[in-house]
């Protein structure tokens, strides 16, 4: 079956790891990874996961991880340490800026890290949910990591 660009429609049901495997890989390495913007995209078999690195304006790089489960796609992205003592002011911004966020948010790991985390349901799962996941976590480090390290560190 054919999507209206005249690509595969994969049609996925939660369980159905295998084909949402394919779908994840072939669009990862057919659209993401030739872009410009883009660094590497590995594949980790035994953990189903797949780390995708990007260039970014204000750091050096950034990686999603994309961890594939029996009936979701997790993805993650590692944004920014907490400084030492934790900061409420950038707790508190990470928390505003989840408002403007759909199906990515800020998160803090029990060490207190600042990460950007979602899910999706492998029925939702397509690849232009895998380019809505992509560019958002793209478009958050763009927008917001400057003001994380001012708000967070001062700088």
């Amino acid at each position: 079956m054919s999507d209206r660009d005249g690509g595969i429609s994969w049609d996925l049901s939660a369980g159905d790891v295998d084909r949402a495997r394919d779908l994840i890989d072939h669009h990862l390495r057919t659209e993401v990874l030739p872009q410009d913007w883009v660094q590497a995209l590995e594949y980790e078999a035994s953990l189903d996961r797949w780390y995708l690195r990007f260039t970014c304006d204000d750091r050096d790089a950034a990686t999603i991880y994309f961890d594939l489960r029996q009936r979701s796609l997790h993805h993650e992205l590692y944004f920014l340490p907490m400084p030492p003592g934790g900061s409420a002011e950038l707790a508190d911004a990470a928390l505003r800026w989840n408002f403007d966020l759909t199906g990515t948010r800020f998160a803090l790991a029990r060490d207190g890290d600042l990460y950007l985390r979602g899910r999706i349901p492998l029925e939702h799962l397509s690849a232009e949910e895998l380019d809505r996941i992509i560019g958002t976590i793209y478009m958050v480090n763009e927008r917001w990591f400057r003001e994380a390290i001012r708000l967070g560190y001062g700088r």
